[in-house]
């Protein structure tokens, strides 16, 4: 059993490996199932929202407003709440919330304090130091109650106790307990744990909640819950404490509307959550003098805590964090949060990708380390209500904690690398996966002596040791020939058509280039059946490997180098042409970070496009008919596509017109509905994550054998670590869609 004590100190990476690894052996199901439950309840519920997208440009500009004014929200609130009654209190620090609640619970001569569920408490570790002074507290929230009996941190910001099973749960209680009947069902569980909070209910002298969000101008909380606790925690004690990060606080109570119509649908999937409470506290109600104990009048507290955030908020990246607002819906679509949950891909307090950078700011740089799980698939980036780009917190976390870890052999290793990353702080794993395209350029040169090397297990061994690369992960071969060079050949390239006036350009990514270039010959010889001008580009690294790895400084330089070669064929009236989806994302979502031009990133990010979703959009203009295009009889008969879609592609929604495509010249096709295969890139070829990596994969794998099982299928992927993965983990082969379609054109439209 995973105990808090065993996982929670992940600053080590040898911690973070020990908790990867019991997290995998032990809890992975009940977590996976429950986080892909609320994805899945996710898309639904903003699918049925209307305004869904409109709603979320709204909360951010709230958010955006509030962290900038937060000073005179801060000092509006105070005001408020004295109005009202209350007592104000802003605590500089974790120790300093601490010591003033324990002084409210003393002045009071509190013995029991009843909690509403709170990550803010679980940060500021307050419950130790209650009970360290004698004071009895007694989590009500269900998941809260299972987790302080079995002596656990939580899994889950939403769902504290996802990674706990009925029967784990139900051998728990029958060891605390020891009832006198069985409890073996989930409402047999639940009547159980009732019946022993409600004697805590009745009996406590203070009852503390935290505070989703909090109005400025009224000094109202708002409350969500799914079990109606935190109400009894606000309503029978008659001292009431509400604790929260100053980041709650929003200028007026007409904000929290926005709020709560997207909170409930990002987390859990509902439309509302079963308890909502908007309250003006200290509340106008009778006292319950339950506890026998006489009190005059209802007291209120409300204690914000400062404890790095203000810090946050002045660092110009990692302020998007203070943006949260706790829904969870990030962690629910991360792939490997969804196979390890929060005991391995969390920290002390905080879990999943934006965990990273809420304990980085609210403890140390260290305290974040777990965030190399994120592998930037950016799956999460379209699920925040809030749109808080994720992915690059991460990766500027990265950076930072790329210094501590340089290896003693980085300043030999430096000397081989470009000299745009000779600058750059970080491993040898991180400075070899980052310049890829470096040693990409050199092993191509003699393909068939370096595929052979590289395979070698000599080499393999050494990779492993000193470059951490999964001695079981096969490595990806060298072409023949690059694309570049085989474009050389390709006469029909000379010359533009007079027939059109459209015109693309190839971009040669790295990975296309060097490893799969057929995909770019593909592209070429369907873009040429539809009569448009091609134009060969030239090879040259876009970024993606160096972000991955945290190496910004050289990302920046390659994507202003990449930029300037963009812009001088689109302002050409050239749109560009891109086979690999993650370097697609790349130019379209990522570059905001590094282009330092408004008008020119949005001229990029407009003109790059996937092959197919480039042919999609000719379609829907009417400028090209796909009708006559293909021969379906050159596919075996009864031949059904299954599509894996990569994880980048789907988020800057390129997936869908590859599908369309497909399915409108005949094909019938079944589509994969995981967020992510787990390969991520380079992610699953470190050592430290090829179980991982496969652990995410599962799913997918099983939809595929499901699919091979009905019909006789072709496995199609978009993405080279897709490919790869699937490939690798099923011994099958897998094409990308480009491949397919160019095969099956009629001859007379071939290059």
């Amino acid at each position: 059993m995973i105990k808090p004590r065993d996982v929670a100190n992940k600053s080590d990476p040898d911690n973070l490996r020990k908790a990867l690894k019991m997290s995998l052996d032990i809890e992975s199901a009940a977590v996976k199932r429950n986080t892909k439950t609320f994805n899945t309840n996710h898309y639904a519920a903003t699918g049925n929202i209307n305004d869904y997208e409109l709603l979320k440009d709204n909360a951010r500009k709230l958010k955006e407003y509030s962290i900038e004014n937060l000073a005179d929200l801060l000092q509006n609130l105070e005001n408020s709440v004295k109005i009202n009654g209350g007592y104000f209190y802003l605590a500089k620090d974790a120790k300093d919330a601490r010591e003033h609640i324990l002084k409210i619970c003393r002045e009071h001569n509190a013995e029991l304090v009843v909690k509403g569920k709170s990550i803010t408490s679980e940060e500021i570790k307050l419950n130790h130091t209650l009970e360290t002074a004698g004071i009895e507290v007694a989590e009500t929230d269900l998941a809260e109650f299972i987790l302080q009996y079995s002596d656990e941190q939580p899994s889950h910001i939403v769902g504290p106790a996802i990674h706990q099973s009925r029967e784990r749960i139900s051998k728990l209680f029958k060891e605390k307990f020891n009832p006198d009947f069985p409890l073996e069902t989930g409402e047999e569980l639940t009547k159980f744990a009732r019946a022993k909070l409600r004697e805590k209910f009745l009996s406590a002298d203070i009852g503390i909640t935290g505070a989703n969000l909090i109005a400025a101008d009224t000094g109202s909380i708002a409350l969500v819950e799914s079990e109606g606790n935190i109400r009894l925690c606000y309503t029978l004690p008659p001292v009431h404490i509400a604790l929260a990060g100053v980041e709650k606080v929003l200028p007026s109570l007409k904000d929290l509307s926005t709020f709560l119509e997207l909170l409930a649908p990002s987390g859990t999937g509902q439309p509302l959550t079963s308890y909502t409470s908007v309250i003006r506290p200290p509340l106008n109600l009778p006292l319950f003098p339950f506890n026998n104990k006489e009190a005059d009048k209802r007291e209120f507290h409300l204690v914000l805590i400062d404890n790095g955030r203000l810090k946050m908020r002045n660092d110009p990246v990692m302020r998007e964090a203070l943006y949260c607002i706790r829904c969870g819906a990030c962690l629910n679509a991360c792939a490997n949060f969804q196979s390890v949950g929060g005991h391995a891909f969390g920290g002390e307090t905080y879990s999943g990708g934006i965990g990273g950078t809420w304990e980085a700011g609210t403890g140390t740089l260290e305290n974040g380390r777990f965030s190399e799980l994120c592998t930037g698939c950016s799956r999460c980036a379209p699920q925040c209500p809030v749109r808080i780009d994720v992915p690059w917190l991460n990766e500027v976390l990265h950076q930072r904690l790329n210094e501590k870890e340089k290896s003693k052999y980085s300043y030999i290793f430096k000397g081989l690398l470009p000299e745009d990353s000779r600058s750059e702080s970080a491993g040898l794993q991180k400075l070899f996966l980052g310049n890829f395209h470096h040693f990409a350029k050199w092993g191509s040169r003699f393909p068939t002596v370096s595929n052979k090397i590289q395979s070698s297990k000599p080499v393999k061994i050494l990779m492993n040791i000193y470059l951490g690369i999964s001695m079981q992960r096969k490595l990806p071969a060298f072409a023949d020939k690059t694309l570049i060079e085989q474009l050389q050949n390709i006469k029909e390239l000379s010359g533009l058509s007079e027939n059109t006036d459209r015109k693309v350009l190839i971009f040669a990514d790295i990975y296309t280039n060097y490893l799969y270039p057929s995909r770019g010959i593909a592209a070429i010889k369907l873009l040429k059946a539809f009569g448009i001008n091609i134009i060969p580009g030239k090879v040259m690294p876009d970024g993606r490997a160096a972000l991955s790895q945290g190496l910004i400084s050289a990302v920046a330089k390659r994507a202003e180098k990449a930029a300037l070669y963009l812009m001088q064929w689109i302002e050409k009236g050239c749109d560009i042409i891109v086979i690999e989806p993650s370097v697609l994302a790349m130019f379209r979502r990522d570059y905001k970070h590094f282009i330092n031009d408004d008008e020119r990133f949005s001229k990029i990010k407009d003109h790059c496009y996937e092959p197919l979703e480039y042919l999609h959009k000719l379609q829907l203009e009417d400028e090209i008919d796909f009708s006559q295009m293909f021969d379906l009889n050159k596919l075996p008969a009864g031949i059904k596509l299954f599509y894996h879609s990569h994880c980048q592609q789907k988020t800057i929604g390129a997936d869908e017109p590859t599908i369309s495509v497909l399915k409108k010249i005949g094909l019938e096709i079944e589509t994969s509905n995981v967020e992510c295969c787990g390969m991520a890139g380079s992610f699953g070829y470190k050592k430290d994550y090829y179980e991982l990596s496969l652990k995410d994969a599962e799913d997918l794998f099983n939809q595929i054998k499901s699919a091979k099982e009905k019909s006789n299928i072709l496995v199609l992927a978009s993405g080279i670590s897709c490919k790869d993965q699937i490939s690798e983990g099923l011994e099958l082969e897998v094409i990308h869609p480009l491949e397919l379609l160019a095969g099956i054109l009629f001859n007379n439209k071939n290059v």
